[in-house]
């Protein structure tokens, strides 16, 4: 497929203060742009200005978007088919480098790349795309046919249902973007085999940014009694007992999920090890530490408490309750893996927050690992909302 290069359409032109953003930052805020000359439409491809009239950076245009430009680049080059090519061959040559052992990974993480609104999964032979800002969106098929080249891949399933679409003025739609076949496939992860349902699984099909976490949580697992909560479709579980658990219990509110998890525990052949029920994990937490339940090994991965930076308070507050019930659940010298995928909830909120627990609690904790999001979901240092994931094992006390 020949690309033409795009022209820019219009020039944007900055205020004076770019806000808290600074340079590098990939987004450029409505209220940090003086003026438009010309009549860009959304996804075109714009120029931004200094109030001087410098060139600062080049990238697609949406008008009803907070985000007025994407920036795909601060320097004076042509968005055209060599540029395409060099920043997915950046994505897969450094996935090449820092995966290991798993079939089922990140491909592009949108600004992590400097891909702004692009996200590419792998899953075996298969490719999710989403294409979740404007400009992207519009050049999907293009993308698409630039993702095959680069990866030789030539099945590439289109997943554009997430709500913040619907920011961006774009519907919300599923379907093959290239290629056809089934839309569930097999992965593997370190020793583990999960099915992944890229139409209706949840982000892509799976939660690749944990990946690493899941691996490092099972090195605490041999011959423990492992609890785990929010459980979803059970990786953290299957892979403890993969690592030895003597036991797995998950909870998690979602009778689906559940259901694939059995069949992950009898993919896997440790069906024997691991049961699962359906409840608020709130509520079966409270009634297992009023039952006296305590457990070598536990893990709370809940969904996101805080959406906005409005919700931080009561966010704050939930993390607070559910890792006081993990402390009281957990056997002295147990572990505790806990994760906050709040990108709103700093590491040392989400830490605080542990404290004021663990003191509740009356209980003594050690920090053993600080980690974050797999190593495929690269952060970048322009862009502190890059990095949302944080996860902490811990080690109890009595």
């Amino acid at each position: 497929m020949t690309i033409q290069p795009e022209a820019s359409t219009a020039r944007v032109t900055l205020l004076h203060r770019m806000g808290r953003e600074g340079p590098g930052h990939l987004w450029l805020y409505a209220g940090h742009v003086a003026k438009v000359e010309g009549q860009p439409a959304a996804g075109d491809v714009v120029d931004v200005v200094t109030p001087a009239g410098r060139f600062y950076g080049r990238g697609f245009y949406n008008p009803e978007s907070k985000i007025r430009v994407r920036f795909l680049t601060f320097e004076d080059i042509p968005i055209d088919r060599q540029f395409w090519l060099e920043r997915m061959r950046q994505a897969v040559r450094l996935r090449q480098r820092i995966v290991t052992n798993s079939t089922g990974y990140r491909l592009i993480h949108g600004e992590g790349d400097r891909l702004p609104g692009l996200i590419v999964d792998r899953y075996d032979r298969a490719l999710v795309m989403q294409t979740l800002a404007f400009g992207m969106d519009r050049r999907k098929a293009m993308l698409a046919d630039v993702l095959a080249e680069v990866t030789g891949l030539e099945t590439i399933y289109l997943r554009n249902d997430p709500k913040s679409r619907t920011l961006e003025g774009l519907p919300q739609e599923r379907g093959f973007a290239k290629g056809s076949g089934a839309t569930t496939v097999e992965i593997t992860e370190g020793q583990a085999v999960f099915r992944v349902d890229m139409e209706s699984g949840q982000k892509t099909g799976w939660f690749c940014d944990q990946r690493e976490n899941r691996l490092a949580a099972a090195r605490y697992a041999e011959g423990a009694e492992v609890l785990e909560a929010f459980c979803h479709t059970g990786a953290f579980g299957i892979h403890a007992a993969l690592a030895g658990a003597a036991s797995v219990e998950g909870l998690d509110v979602s009778e689906d999920s559940l259901a694939i998890a059995r069949e992950h525990a009898r993919m896997n052949r440790v069906e024997s090890r691991c049961r699962y029920r359906a409840g608020d994990a709130f509520d079966e937490l409270r009634v297992l530490n009023k039952a006296g339940q305590r457990y070598d090994l536990v893990m709370l991965d809940p969904p996101a408490f805080a959406r906005s930076q409005q919700a931080v308070p009561k966010a704050l507050a939930g993390y607070k309750d559910i890792n006081l019930l993990g402390i009281r659940l957990t056997k002295p010298e147990g572990f505790l893996v806990t994760s906050s995928c709040s990108h709103h909830i700093s590491e040392t909120q989400f830490w605080d927050a542990i404290r004021l627990a663990a003191r509740d609690a009356k209980r003594e904790v050690r920090l053993i690992e600080q980690r974050g999001q797999s190593g495929d979901h690269p952060i970048l240092a322009s862009m502190p909302e890059t990095r949302y994931l944080k996860c902490l094992i811990r080690s109890e006390e009595h």
